[in-house]
């Protein structure tokens, strides 16, 4: 069993927090907090899943807003950013696979 307070925490970027709660070579599943920069993923498709708050994800120009228990998958097509344009903090999970650590490129590299 698992949860936020015993998984392993780590910090990146700008203010990012991220919980690994589930970390094997071909799953990741984080519970993240952050503001996020536009990025390209070369390998991983990621779904995001919102806990708290209101999260924007923007593919290609189209915005889509997830709210609490709602959540949408992004291939790894294309740049993409998520992002919270709430005033309260956006918590929400990311499952990635394969994971995509090391395979985050920001977009403005690839544009």
């Amino acid at each position: 069993m698992i949860d936020k307070q015993s998984a392993p925490q780590y910090t990146w970027g700008d203010g990012c927090d991220g919980w690994h709660l589930v970390q094997t070579p071909e799953l990741s599943i984080i519970e993240e907090r952050m503001p996020e920069v536009r990025q390209f993923h070369h390998n991983a498709s990621q779904f995001f899943y919102v806990l708290l708050g209101s999260l924007t994800i923007e593919v290609g120009g189209a915005e889509s807003i997830l709210n609490p228990w709602a959540g949408m998958l992004h291939q790894c097509r294309g740049p993409h950013q998520v992002h919270n344009q709430g005033a309260a903090d956006v918590e929400f999970l990311v499952a990635s696979n394969p994971p995509s650590h090391g395979d985050r490129i920001p977009a403005e590299a690839v544009d």
